[in-house]
């Protein structure tokens, strides 16, 4: 019986202007597991739905095997405003898996889904044998343990990689070198060519018809090349720092009707620390991030800011956009200029940074893809100078070049973020510390990112398992023995050793702006005076933080 499903060759649509799909051309047989990878704007959703039958091309041929079943999922998760977006996710999941297609499309499935829907669709996807499925996703680590096969939308062309993820970015990364040599050699060929006939050669003899023949050919060529979409440039701009404190957490506690949230929590957030958010969908993360941030009053317990606090929020449903308005517009009204950096600079020149040309800058937001208003929304939030930056889902629907760079945004990012996210590569890449809501109330901290909070989950629930299996002896006796043999610190995880590095310079820096303070003429510098408290409780809880990890490391 032949694993033959479906087939596009030379398969061609426009929508008045270049070309999105580019005489493309594919097959797909049982069993496939590949990724559709390619930048925002590429048409990767776009060819889903010629696959699927819901869009017509303009050209090429569409062989189908009889009877054949297509099941796709959208990035879509409107609703009816009941459900969590995780919910509603994963319930039309579950729906398109159940039908049992022979094939299935998935665009961007792990957006809005918790930890563990995720882990279980990766289990799904790989335990399949009949079923044929592509993915698009910005998920790197879904990815890397999903695909086996890599089809990549680039400029309107799709070529095939027989190979994983990581294999395929090293292969691309090769191919687009190449490239760039070609058509520098091309374009130094072009300079010289046009310089030649500047001069008023005659080319009317038969000898140079050719060359003129040949230049003409060569203008053509860079006439109806493609180049490459830039990188996204973004910079994110920080407040003035506050105090060491940003925000003391006192017993804080909400629940919804019988249900607890939170359930006495009290910790406090510092001056530079990246904290991420965990836990199921429904579990109540994106309350927390309200109740931190006065956008929500808590039942019980207080939240108090530090002093001098900028907050910036980026909300996950993209709510502060306006759909009827253009990209421009939302940023900047009516204005032709922004702020950034307190530097003046044109709206154009600005959403340049964030990969939208002229024409989509006077796009109306409704029209835009997913990505673009990602990028859209970090483009609001990065006019805002912030200490305290909140970011619920940031990485949805973001490619995978922007989320790395935003990656590195935040990495050198001088004030403190609170971050909701799913997205386990990164959580480990970003945060310093992660909470987790544990249900009936509970969140806990946890050292580290998303697979530091992992060990530690495992070892804990291994103690409880040890503890339960044990003898019923004498309890004191066990607490004693327990006591006496203190558990081995955890190692640090790779933020962690970061940290530890970069805090011997910190704290030396610290101890000099200190001693010029206390040398300086209290009464003319008494501005810098007035800092020395805040200085100094900095200064210990740095000293107090690379003792720890010191500690740990040795």
């Amino acid at each position: 019986m032949s694993d033959f499903l479906l087939s596009l060759k030379d398969v061609s649509l426009a929508f008045g202007g270049p070309q999105v799909l580019d005489k493309v051309s594919l097959s797909i047989a049982k069993g496939l597991r590949a990724a559709l990878t390619g930048r925002n704007g590429e048409g990767k959703s776009t060819l889903f739905k010629v696959i699927a039958g819901a869009l017509e091309p303009d050209a090429g041929e569409i062989v189908r095997a009889p009877g054949l079943k297509v099941a796709y999922v959208s990035q879509g998760v409107e609703g009816d405003g009941v459900q969590s977006g995780g919910e509603i996710r994963r319930a039309r999941l579950e729906e398109a898996i159940l039908a049992k297609p022979d094939v299935l499309l998935l665009d961007e499935p792990t957006n809005h889904l918790d930890v563990e829907a995720i882990d279980w669709l990766e289990g799904m996807i790989r335990r399949q044998r009949e079923m044929a499925v592509l993915v698009v996703t910005h998920d790197r680590r879904f990815l890397k343990r999903v695909a086996t096969k890599i089809f990549d939308l680039d400029r309107g062309e799709l070529s095939g990689w027989e190979c994983d993820y990581p294999t395929f970015l090293k292969r691309k990364a090769e191919l687009l070198s190449d490239e760039a040599v070609y058509w520098e050699r091309k374009a130094k060929k072009l300079a010289q060519e046009e310089a030649w006939i500047r001069r008023g050669v005659k080319a009317r003899t038969t000898r140079n018809e050719g060359r003129v023949a040949a230049l003409l050919k060569l203008r053509e060529e860079f006439a109806a090349r493609r180049a490459q979409v830039g990188t996204s440039t973004m910079r994110l701009d920080t407040a003035a720092p506050g105090g060491v404190r940003v925000l003391k957490i006192e017993n804080l506690g909400f629940a919804y009707g019988e249900r607890p949230i939170v359930s006495r929590f009290t910790a406090d957030v510092l001056r530079g620390e990246r904290i991420g958010i965990l836990g199921r969908n429904g579990a109540g993360k994106t309350t927390l991030l309200k109740l931190l941030t006065g956008r929500l009053a808590p039942a019980e317990g207080t939240v108090t800011r530090g002093t001098n606090v900028e907050l910036a929020f980026l909300d996950q449903l993209r709510g502060e956009l306006k759909p009827e308005l253009t990209v421009g517009e939302n940023v900047a009204s009516d204005r032709d200029e922004v702020i950034v950096g307190g530097v003046k600079k044109h709206v154009y020149s600005y959403l340049a940074d964030f990969l939208f040309s002229p024409a989509r800058v006077r796009t109306p937001v409704k029209a835009l893809s997913g990505g673009e208003r990602a990028r859209l929304m970090l483009a609001k939030l990065f006019l805002k100078p912030a200490n305290l930056l909140v970011m619920d889902e940031p990485t949805n629907d973001l490619d995978i070049e922007t989320l790395e760079l935003l990656e590195e945004q935040l990495l050198n990012y001088r004030g403190t973020l609170l971050l909701v996210s799913h997205d386990r590569e990164f959580l480990d890449n970003v945060v310093t510390s992660t909470l987790v809501l544990e249900g009936d109330g509970v969140v806990r901290q946890y050292p580290g990112g998303y697979a530091d909070y992992v060990r530690q989950r495992g070892a804990r629930e291994d103690a409880k398992k040890r503890d339960v299996g044990a003898d019923c002896g004498d309890a004191r006796d066990r607490r004693d023995m327990s006591d006496a043999r203190p558990a081995r610190p955890a190692k640090l995880s790779f933020n962690e050793k970061r940290e530890l590095e970069g805090l011997p310079e910190r704290i030396d820096a610290l101890e000099k702006e200190i001693a010029a303070i206390n040398a300086a003429d209290p009464v003319k510098e008494y501005a810098r005076y007035a800092k020395l408290p805040d200085l100094e409780a900095e200064l210990e809880i740095l000293v107090e933080r690379w003792a720890a990890l010191a500690e740990r490391a040795s």
